[in-house]
């Protein structure tokens, strides 16, 4: 069975965008010397990529608007607004949890949850996240959109790694 994964940053303080939505401030203390492509080898696990509409538009307007930089992979948009789906980007009318219920069970590699908190935050609330990735970036925003909101009831992890550089902090947790 595929196994869902959320790889994603946020402030200290847990934010994943500032009040704006704005996400300039992903970045370490300076030294990009220092930094590590967590990037490169986590998508070797996933083939499959699953974000709501914010998301989405945050990357073709601001991210990334001369490419789809996440060509390689299937993409699930929820989204209430009607578009032209694409083989590789496909806009979704759908409760997340039952797409996530469905992709789980077909053949693939894993799935990774791209973004954002609401979406996020639905798939918490069914425990439906095998994996967390979580990169902590040394800014407090003080405000925003936060990672985990509220849930509905409490969920032990299990960490299974950590690594710093340039000021950042990757942790990664699984369910215990």
């Amino acid at each position: 069975m595929r196994k869902i994964s959320l790889f994603i940053a946020m402030s200290l303080d847990g934010y994943i965008a500032d009040s704006k939505g704005g996400v300039d401030w992903l970045n370490g203390q300076g030294n990009v010397d220092e930094n590590i492509d967590t990037y490169s080898e986590f998508v070797k696990t996933i083939d499959t990529i699953l974000m709501g509409w914010n998301t989405y538009h945050q990357v073709v307007t601001e991210l990334s608007p001369k490419e789809w930089i996440y060509n390689e992979f299937t993409t699930y948009v929820i989204t209430h607004n009607e578009h032209t789906s694409s083989e590789k980007i496909r806009f979704v009318n759908i409760n997340p949890v039952d797409l996530v219920k469905r992709l789980k069970k077909e053949d693939g590699k894993d799935v990774w949850i791209c973004g954002g908190a609401n979406l996020v935050g639905q798939l918490v609330d069914e425990d439906l996240i095998d994996y967390y990735y979580i990169t902590v970036i040394p800014t407090l925003l003080g405000s925003g959109i936060r990672l985990f909101e509220s849930g509905k009831y409490e969920i032990k992890l299990r960490l299974l790694h950590t690594q710093s550089y340039n000021g950042m902090t990757d942790l990664i947790y699984t369910r215990r």
